[in-house]
């Protein structure tokens, strides 16, 4: 009862600041063209206190084929962490390097595999930033490969009374970044063990789900853990932003 009534707990606190009714790419657009567009970048960075959290952190996630070997993964959510500020949420040299966007809000919520073996922190941090320095983070992370680096990694959030309650900065196995162009939002996510082993030296998700991967990361599906919870939370915000852009005044 603790883990639900925790979760409980969380989805009401973030709640009361998401009252209301994706992968990098474009977004819908219309005969507008670029209007649109404009229209879909800046309607997303409302969604976190216009969209309710189960639109974009559902209870429950499914994986189709999203596990190694292309096998299927669920994900249940065991907590949702009240909307903040940015300060605990990375690594100080990652906050750092984010600086130029701005932090307007993040959104986070911890998932569970089925098995209860793997604990997944995923995030959405909403900037404050123009489509121009949207598309120069994402350049420089690009560039410099900044999503790779160790010392640059977002935090778990490890709820009390959760399978997630031992995920501390020690026990990242494994993360993934993107910095969205067409969205003033940072997404990422980040994935460790729930039995609260320490990770020497973590592995980016793209690393850690090659072929012939040999890391403990790797061989647990850790990567596919961070990548999978990654693609399907930013597909959410995705569908949210298109309804969004595309709703017509009555």
């Amino acid at each position: 009862m603790a883990p639900r009534t925790a979760a409980a707990a969380a989805c009401m606190v973030l709640g009361l600041g998401l009252i209301g009714g994706a992968v990098t790419g474009s977004w819908m657009i219309d005969d507008d063209g670029d209007a649109t567009t404009a229209t879909s970048f800046s309607s997303s960075a409302g969604l976190w206190h216009d969209v309710p959290v189960d639109e974009l952190f559902p209870p429950t996630v499914l994986g189709t084929g999203a596990g190694p070997g292309g096998a299927d993964r669920a994900w249940t959510r065991i907590a949702v962490a009240p909307a903040t500020g940015c300060a605990d949420g990375f690594d100080p040299l990652l906050r750092k390097v984010l600086a130029p966007v701005g932090c307007q809000r993040l959104i986070r919520a911890t998932y569970t595999d089925a098995t209860q073996s793997y604990v997944t922190t995923v995030g959405l941090l909403f900037t404050k930033a123009d489509p121009a320095a949207m598309t120069a983070l994402a350049k420089r992370f690009e560039s410099e490969r900044l999503d790779r680096r160790t010392d640059l990694l977002p935090l778990p959030y490890a709820a009390k009374g959760t399978a997630a309650e031992r995920f501390g900065p020690h026990q990242r196995a494994s993360w993934t970044i993107s910095v969205l162009t067409d969205a003033p939002v940072v997404a990422y996510a980040v994935s460790g063990w729930a039995d609260g082993r320490t990770v020497d030296t973590p592995q980016p998700a793209a690393d850690a789900e090659a072929s012939g991967a040999t890391t403990a990361a790797a061989q647990a599906g850790l990567g596919n853990e961070a990548q999978g919870l990654a693609d399907r939370i930013e597909r959410r915000l995705r569908q949210n932003t298109a309804g969004s852009a595309t709703e017509k005044p009555s």
